[in-house]
Parts: C-alpha cells; sequence; structure tokens
C-alpha cells in the first residue's frame, strides 16, 4: 500500500472512530453518566440512584461507553466501579454544553422580541 493510501485509510479510520465515539453524546442518559463521573468513580448502584434509572437500563449504556473506551471500570468484590477513562472527554461534553446554552438563551431573546412586537388585541 503506497503511503498516501495508507494515511488515506488511517485517516478514514479516524473518521469511523470518531463517529462511533460521538454515538456516546447521543443519549440523555449517557450525558449524564459523563457529568455524574466527572468528580469521582462510583458504583454501579450508586449511579443508578444518582440519576434514577433501573441498573439494567445503566448497565446497557454503561457497556456500551465502556466498549467506546470512554468508561473504564473495576470491580471490588461484588461491586463495579465505573470511572471516565480520560477526563478529556469532558472538555467535549462542556463545549457541546456551552454552544448549546448560547443557542437556548439567543432563542429565548428571539422570542421574546417576536412576542413583544406583535399588536395585543
Amino acid at each position: 500500500m503506497s503511503r498516501t493510501k495508507a494515511s488515506s485509510h488511517a485517516e478514514l479510520e479516524l473518521y469511523r472512530h470518531h463517529a462511533d465515539m460521538c454515538k456516546v453524546f447521543s443519549h440523555p442518559t449517557r450525558l449524564q453518566i459523563l457529568n455524574t463521573l466527572r468528580e469521582q468513580e462510583m458504583s454501579v448502584s450508586d449511579l443508578a440512584g444518582r440519576l434514577k434509572v433501573t441498573i439494567g437500563n445503566l448497565s446497557q449504556h454503561l457497556n456500551m461507553m465502556k466498549q467506546r473506551r470512554v468508561l473504564v471500570s473495576r470491580k471490588e468484590g461484588n461491586v463495579v466501579f465505573y470511572r471516565l477513562s480520560n477526563p478529556k472527554m469532558l472538555k467535549a461534553f462542556d463545549l457541546i454544553r456551552e454552544i448549546l446554552s448560547e443557542q437556548m438563551r439567543r432563542e429565548s431573546l428571539l422570542v421574546r422580541h417576536v412576542e413583544g412586537a406583535r399588536p395585543r388585541w
């Protein structure tokens, strides 16, 4: 394989992994998991209690995130603990959240401006 084809293949593979990683950000529960694990690792039962979701539902999300290497786990007796594998993930989380907050504020201001401009009958 030529050097150009190899780098092109590597870039395509990177895009594929990038898209796969972005799936982590595509569900509200997974976003809550990321934010909750921001400060410390937690057991599955503590995480389920904090997020108010069933352990069965939570486990599906945790497994998906672990497969994508976003989370790592460790076992202590019968208790499984999860933590972020790389805190840099939170930079992406925070940036997306900041952009969305700005958009929501702008839209809210726009709606108030438009509503204020309408005649009141």
